[in-house]
């Protein structure tokens, strides 16, 4: 289980290690093209949004010690949902019909 820390008041998301290495793709090519977004996370109760933008610290922390296979239709899933007018949720991770290295 890793964390995604957002923020200098480090507001922090619990995210399976899989997960997280798939939205730290997509953060990363959605910031660096200077295009925020929303991110939603379901907590234990209710969820929790936040507006990512360029200007905002990110940390990725994992706590494996091994890069999972990336999942390219996941990713390009993830980059469109964070691209439409709801802002990103992670959707369930779909087959893999094409992985590229961690």
């Amino acid at each position: 289980m890793g964390k995604l820390i957002y923020g200098s008041d480090g507001y922090s998301f619990d995210i399976d290690d899989r997960t997280l290495a798939h939205l730290r793709v997509v953060f990363m090519n959605k910031l660096r093209r200077a295009e925020p977004f929303f991110f939603h996370h379901p907590e234990t109760v209710g969820s929790r949004s936040v507006w990512v933008h360029p200007s905002v610290s990110i940390v990725f922390h994992f706590y494996g010690s091994r890069n999972p296979a990336l999942n390219r239709a996941w990713i390009e899933n993830l980059l469109q949902d964070a691209s439409g007018p709801h802002g990103l949720s992670v959707s369930p991770e779909p087959a893999e019909t094409a992985t590229v290295a961690g």
